[in-house]
């Protein structure tokens, strides 16, 4: 049961405490995710919009940090191998939620943001294409609940499973890249896989996110919203300006190594404030349908990519 609302320095200590504990070492990022979430749960928020604001920020900022940690010509090599797989996944996966989203009798709109979550970066993939089609709030709430629920359970069962399967670095972090949605679980499930795989899943992965643009200029098109802005991932550009920095310039290595073990402790942080988005009419407004349809197209993706990535990837 949640502290009461007059509480609220209580409630406000409890939660920086808590979230202080997450860049303690021996926290790991499906802890602080199961932190945040319980937190979410007992105590609730007490800081509402401003932790979804500095959550988004962090994320991006972590992620530039881990550019510090790469070599660009190695991370070029990896996206230009997966661009292929990559049209063809997310064509694919949107045509499909499309079609299943017909058969449930879900709304169209519905259907494209669970397909375009599912096949690009999850919610910022849905916040970008939301104001292009002018999807509602039930609409909105709906598809992010049940993109985060799913997103949330990745980051526990992804690891475990590659282990199971034996997967080498590099197929994880291809793996974690295509099947896993937002770019917070897809860092958080590599990087307890290991320094490999953290680097080509977030390369990868961001590669993927780049096609927010596209599919947001199709959509508007599709919708005859043309006149919508549409939402540009920069911090991206970014993330590749830190990795030619510690390509070309060696000498800073010893501050590169610096920024990367904060990044993680950041990305770590970052886990345990999504998680305290977790709240119960989050989890309440999720619908049936929509969330058969999610799970298809997770189960489809997941199953697909790792069956191409077998086959292809030593």
């Amino acid at each position: 049961m949640n502290l009461p609302v007059g509480n609220i320095s209580a409630r406000k200590i409890t939660f920086v405490a808590v979230a202080a504990l997450c860049l303690m070492p021996f926290i790991s990022s499906p802890l602080a995710l199961f932190l945040g979430i319980i937190v979410s749960q007992v105590i609730g928020n007490p800081f509402g919009k401003q932790v979804s604001k500095f959550t988004k920020l962090l994320l991006q900022v972590s992620v530039v940090g881990l550019g510090f940690g790469m070599n660009l010509y190695d991370a070029a090599e990896a996206g230009q191998s997966a661009i292929l797989f990559t049209v063809g996944s997310i064509s694919g996966t949107i045509l499909l939620g499309l079609l299943l989203g017909k058969v449930l009798s879900i709304s169209k709109k519905t259907g494209l943001l669970l397909s375009v979550g599912t096949a690009i970066c999850g919610g910022s993939a849905i916040a970008a294409v939301s104001p292009i089609i002018e999807a509602d709030e039930k609409e909105m709430s709906v598809s992010l609940g049940i993109i985060f629920i799913l997103n949330a359970l990745a980051l526990f069962i992804f690891p475990p499973l590659g282990e199971m399967l034996h997967l080498s670095q590099t197929q994880f972090g291809w793996w974690a890249a295509f099947a896993i949605h937002d770019t917070s679980s897809v860092v958080g499930a590599a990087q307890q896989f290991g320094q490999q795989a953290l680097h080509i899943a977030t390369t990868i992965k961001l590669e993927r996110a780049l096609w927010i643009i596209p599919v947001s200029f199709v959509t508007a098109i599709a919708f005859k919203t043309s006149g919508k802005k549409i939402s540009i991932p920069y911090f991206i550009l970014w993330y590749v300006i830190a990795m030619s920095i510690n390509t070309f310039f060696p000498v800073i290595a010893p501050v590169g190594t610096v920024a990367v073990l904060l990044t993680k402790k950041g990305l770590t942080l970052t886990l345990f404030l999504i998680g305290t988005g977790m709240t119960r009419s989050a989890i309440a407004s999720v619908g049936l349908r929509p969330l058969l349809l999610a799970v298809i197209l997770w189960v489809v993706i997941s199953a697909g990519s790792l069956m191409v990535i077998l086959g292809t990837i030593g």
